[in-house]
């Protein structure tokens, strides 16, 4: 989103200085067990520099959950995020401390998001700027603890799009928090809020969710900027809204085919403007466009309704450009948040869920000798379930084996990797999967082997929800395999002699 400071941030320290007193957060790191947010709600952007109450305007207007926007570091290179950048409002019960209590003391939360237009074009995205992975995750933690929440927001869009090595940095943060969480029997949910074409993500987007997928990072929710298309087109943003959301639909359904299309949909968030968006009239969100777009929400059942920002909802400045403080169209105060808000619903216990986390999570053996990881799983929501586990990634000369193989949710296993001398040396990730009655969770142990008289295979590993084309080459199961046309989804060895997939033999 857009990031324009107000004359108003002055008021800022003010502000926050008051809303320290009578909250005591300590921000140590530890986990504790925030309430989870609803099934479906409505989280409209709280713009955090303009010296406004957050927990006032949650009042005033009816939206119990906010999105706080935006956390960046104060310079390019830092490690350190601060509330909007600026060293004043650190991460701490000082700043919105009181305002985020008031809040959730009244049923409501607030979804703290990192990131933002400004800190993407300036290089002080968290993961931009800051280059080792282990500090990012424990800023994303401190934020969490701070203020006891259960979801963060990572808000990536322009220049921070084509970062790929930040990408990777962010992901394998956030993979870091998932396991701190789950370890400790907190449920904490992810958001990427990403820009959108008409039909869907563009291919930045597209690569970033792969990422992802690639790291074992768990993405809980994506959230479409469903406005500023900038496409010199007559709009029905309504419409529009509702192709970008099923195009963002299919391309999740490939990333995870494990999913149900109802756990597909609840995995889609929508953000609107009000009104005049950044590039002008022909992109005007209207009163009925809100109400079309909340009647197909709940018909789909989405996760994350939105709007940039909750001090636009007025129309003090009706006839005019977009601006941070109004719409730019006829309405009262507050129109577009009372259309969204029973958005809100779904029960505040959720069913019952489990996580997977491996302690260690790295290990080296020589070859032909053997290592060993504990599997911890651990009840993130209602009741304990049982748990199948299953091991992926072993490579050639690699047998791996759990005991046992099945647990009840809070249980452990033991990871067993014993490797034989011709075992290739090198470093491979193996992924340990749980499986029970609401989903599957993994995690992943990065084995190194040295002292191995096996040769390694130099081709990329086979990936299921990957397009190849014709001729290029894999590695899966100690073989290497060429395409010989497109696939996508064909398991190397599975598809016969006349199948899609040439056996170059061993590697």
């Amino acid at each position: 989103m857009r990031l324009v400071r107000s004359a108003r941030a002055a008021l800022t320290a003010a502000v926050t200085l008051a809303a320290a007193t009578g909250l005591a957060l300590t921000g140590t790191g530890t986990a504790q067990a925030a309430t989870p947010l609803p099934n479906h709600v409505f989280a409209p952007y709280f713009e955090a520099w303009t010296g406004e109450s957050p927990a006032a305007l949650s009042a005033q207007s009816g939206a119990k959950h906010l999105t706080m926007a935006f956390l960046q570091t104060a310079s390019k290179g830092s490690c350190t995020p601060y509330w909007n950048g600026d060293t004043s409002m650190p991460i701490a019960a000082s700043t919105f401390g009181a305002d985020i209590r008031t809040i959730q003391a009244s049923g409501g939360d607030v979804i703290p998001s990192f990131g933002g237009y400004t800190a993407d074009t300036t290089g002080t995205e968290i993961a931009d700027s800051c280059t080792d992975v282990q500090q990012i995750a424990a800023a994303y933690e401190k934020v969490i603890t701070t203020y006891d929440i259960s979801r963060l927001d990572m808000d990536i869009e322009v220049d921070s799009l084509d970062n790929t090595a930040a990408i990777d940095r962010r992901n394998k943060a956030i993979k870091l928090v998932e396991d701190w969480a789950a370890a400790n029997g907190r449920k904490v949910e992810i958001s990427y809020t990403l820009p959108t074409t008409t039909h869907g993500l563009g291919d930045t987007g597209e690569a970033l969710l792969r990422n992802a997928v690639s790291n074992g990072t768990r993405v809980d929710v994506v959230n479409l900027m469903t406005f500023d298309y900038y496409d010199n087109q007559a709009h029905d943003m309504a419409k529009d809204t509702q192709t970008a959301a099923q195009g963002l639909y299919d391309l999740l359904a490939q990333l995870y085919p494990g999913k149900s299309p109802a756990q597909v949909w609840n995995m889609v968030g929508v953000t609107e403007m009000p009104g005049v968006d950044d590039f002008g009239t022909a992109e005007t969100f209207t009163l009925a466009n809100a109400r079309t777009v909340y009647d197909w929400a709940v018909s789909k059942g989405i996760n994350t309704l939105s709007f940039w920002a909750l001090q636009r909802d007025n129309g003090s400045c009706a006839g005019g450009a977009a601006a941070d403080n109004c719409s730019g169209i006829q309405q009262n105060t507050w129109d577009f948040t009372h259309v969204f808000a029973p958005f809100t619903g779904g029960t505040t216990t959720p069913t019952n869920d489990f996580s997977v986390a491996l302690s260690p999570a790295s290990g080296s053996v020589t070859a032909g000798q053997s290592v060993t990881a504990t599997v911890k799983t651990a009840v993130t929501a209602g009741a304990a379930q049982s748990v199948r586990l299953g091991v992926t990634g072993a490579p050639a000369g690699v047998t791996a084996s759990l005991s046992p193989s099945t647990v009840t949710a809070g249980g452990t296993s033991t990871l067993t990797l014993a490797t034989g001398s011709a075992a290739p040396s090198g470093t491979y990730t193996v992924t340990v999967t749980g499986t029970g009655t609401s989903g599957s969770h993994s995690a992943t142990y990065a084995l190194t082997i040295t002292g191995g008289s096996g040769s390694q295979c130099t081709d990329a590993p086979w990936a299921r929800d990957k397009v190849y084309t014709g001729g290029q080459r894999v590695s899966y199961k100690g073989h290497s395999w060429k395409a010989k046309w497109w696939t996508t989804g064909e398991e190397p060895g599975t598809t016969g002699e006349w199948g899609v997939w040439q056996d170059l033999g061993a590697c």
